[in-house]
């Protein structure tokens, strides 16, 4: 099977098949073999078993009309990261205290991605519970960027940003915490978005932090990341915080035409810390913009010197909370050796989980504690709202999306700042605002700096405005001359 089709876009993949150019077995058996060949990277941390018999069972059903028309990923392989929960296979969070858990029950999009025929083909690397921007936090070792393998792919969605960028698959799920596929993408010159919070369903998501953790989509192009968030998006009794809203059809949005869009750009954004080729490159990008007919409208976000330290007392907080689960009794590793129930939480948790996780939890425990809970939780929660206000009076009476970069610098070496918390932190520093007001934010590549490392572009939409979002990203996508560029390690 030509090794080229591993490139091809989902619909040019769906007419493939549907033409009986390849099978969905070949088509399967192709992106296995470049797992295999390009392992290296240590994108995946196990491949599903039962991907080439799901692959011949695809291929039955697309000699069936009704079924060709149904399923819109009918026979396309997709890897979920290893916080999507998938009946049968193990689902670890990328930690030893859950390396053997193998899960009774489907996220809901996992779900869905089924019935809408797609191949689950395996689960991606990760930041141990999604706590990290580096991927260097795994249980099961660092992933490296394909882009340069000296390099890390970002995080915590590592895994699925280098699935998609090396084209180990054409589409992957992630989640977004405070940035963990937005910036992944940004350094693995993918388009990476995370919907609204509420928009897509988090029942069978493994938890860090309720309030913000959202999944979405890696992809190559736009309107692939439209066709599969059209599939996973919608109201899901599972999750208390789906919202029952229509799902549009995202692709039909896709027209090149953004004549009279108001781009909002935040002065907060530009400020002494961000690389100046990254700078440069979200300017070269508004000019475009400004050629294709959109209106630059200077906004200010005032709060958004807030958000880095209101995310890092929220977030840390319902991960203490969330992460209380893990003691060795219920499922999961637990600690041999034990004198008494209190040891054996001490050991497993100890043993169980790593510099990161337990970092963050002694953090949340911290201020979730008698004494400090108003000085820290419920004063950020307050902050919390006064940094989503600022998105909101900028939609409500200045813009239509807002443009910005994904992260202050392109991807830094491996081993940079594992030892400094703080500087970690800090690439977080643009993404974290839109994730506090829960907005949909999507990168997606803009320009390349000296190095050759791609640089993201960050365009953030009103609640449950994804369409103006995909739309304006797939008009800049047209003109920008970039799609179809990949690493040249795996073409």
């Amino acid at each position: 099977m030509r090794e080229d089709i591993a490139f091809w876009e989902i619909e040019a993949l769906r007419r493939g098949l549907l033409e009986g150019e390849f099978s969905s077995k070949e088509l399967v058996a192709l992106f296995l073999d470049r797992i295999e060949r390009f392992k290296s990277l240590n994108a995946f941390v196990r491949l599903c078993d039962d991907a080439m018999k799901e692959a011949e069972k695809a291929d039955v059903l697309l000699k069936d009309p009704v079924q060709r028309k149904r399923k819109p990923l009918l026979g396309i392989p997709v890897a979920l990261k290893d916080v999507i929960l998938t009946k049968g296979v193990t689902t670890t969070a990328c930690s030893r205290i859950l390396s053997n858990f193998l899960p009774p029950y489907s996220a809901t999009v996992t779900t869905k991605l089924q019935e809408a025929g797609a191949i689950i083909i395996g689960k991606t690397n990760m930041d141990e519970f999604a706590m990290g921007s580096s991927n260097e936090n795994s249980y099961f070792g660092a992933v490296k960027n394909p882009w340069d393998t000296e390099r890390v792919p970002g995080g915590s969605s590592g895994g699925s940003a280098v699935c998609v960028s090396a084209r180990l698959a054409p589409a992957a799920l992630g989640s977004d915490t405070g940035g963990s596929i937005r910036q992944p993408a940004s350094f693995c010159g993918v388009v990476g978005i995370k919907p609204t919070y509420g928009r897509v369903s988090r029942y069978g998501i493994v938890a860090f932090a309720s309030s913000l953790d959202q999944v979405g989509t890696f992809a190559g192009t736009v309107k692939d990341a439209a066709e599969v968030m059209e599939v996973i998006s919608g109201f899901d009794r599972n999750d208390s915080t789906s919202v029952e809203m229509e799902v549009p059809k995202y692709s039909a949005s896709l027209t090149g035409d953004i004549s009279g869009i108001r781009i909002g750009v935040p002065k907060e954004y530009f400020v002494g810390g961000i690389d100046a080729e990254v700078s440069d490159s979200i300017k070269k990008a508004l000019t475009l913009f400004e050629k294709m007919g959109a209106r630059i409208v200077d906004i200010s976000l005032p709060h958004t010197e807030y958000a880095l330290a209101v995310y890092y007392i929220i977030a840390p907080a319902e991960a203490s909370s969330n992460l209380a689960r893990y003691d060795g009794i219920r499922y999961g590793v637990r600690a041999e050796g034990a004198n008494d129930l209190i040891d054996l939480y001490y050991k497993t948790r100890s043993e169980g989980f790593g510099p990161e996780v337990k970092r963050r939890i002694m953090l949340g425990t911290y201020v979730l504690s008698s004494g400090y809970y108003d000085a820290y939780y419920l004063k950020a929660q307050k902050v919390r709202a006064l940094v989503a206000g600022d998105f909101k009076e900028a939609f409500d009476n200045q813009c239509d999306v807002i443009v910005c970069p994904v992260a202050p610098t392109t991807a830094f070496k491996l081993g940079d700042k594992v030892d400094d918390p703080v500087k970690m932190y800090l690439n977080d520093i643009f993404t974290i605002p839109v994730s506090l007001a829960g907005l949909p934010g999507l990168s997606l590549p803009c320009d390349f700096d000296s190095k050759g490392l791609p640089v993201g572009l960050q365009i953030v939409g009103n609640a449950f405005d994804e369409e103006t979002v995909f739309k304006v990203a797939y008009a800049f996508e047209c003109e920008a001359g970039l799609k179809g560029k990949h690493p040249k390690m795996v073409t």
